[in-house]
């Protein structure tokens, strides 16, 4: 089962993560999302567990939890919706197709 795991700490770190949710048992990945940009993280992050009774009995125990001052949000993740493409510009003076 694949866990959204949000509300947290930009400290909060890919081992700390690990060490809340490995006494629920086996994990396959850890996955704290980060901005491409700044390498900071973006506050959520994605826990796979391939026992799916493990998997919620984490869930029960973690969801509202505190982690580095923060109450996470812990829940099965819902799978990604499709979104249309979004047109890509090389700068912002091709934009609606006026010429500067």
């Amino acid at each position: 089962m694949n866990i959204f795991v949000g509300n947290l700490s930009f400290e909060t770190t890919d081992d700390q993560l690990r060490a809340e949710f490995a006494p629920f048992g086996e994990l396959a990945s850890v996955s704290l999302l980060k901005d491409r940009m700044t390498n900071q993280s973006r506050g959520f992050a994605f826990v796979e567990m391939p026992n799916l009774e493990e998997a919620q009995k984490a869930i029960a125990a973690l969801n509202g939890k505190s982690i580095n001052g923060r109450t996470i949000n812990a829940a099965e993740a819902k799978p990604r919706e499709e979104r249309p493409a979004r047109p890509r510009t090389t700068n912002n003076f091709t934009s609606n197709n006026r010429s500067w």
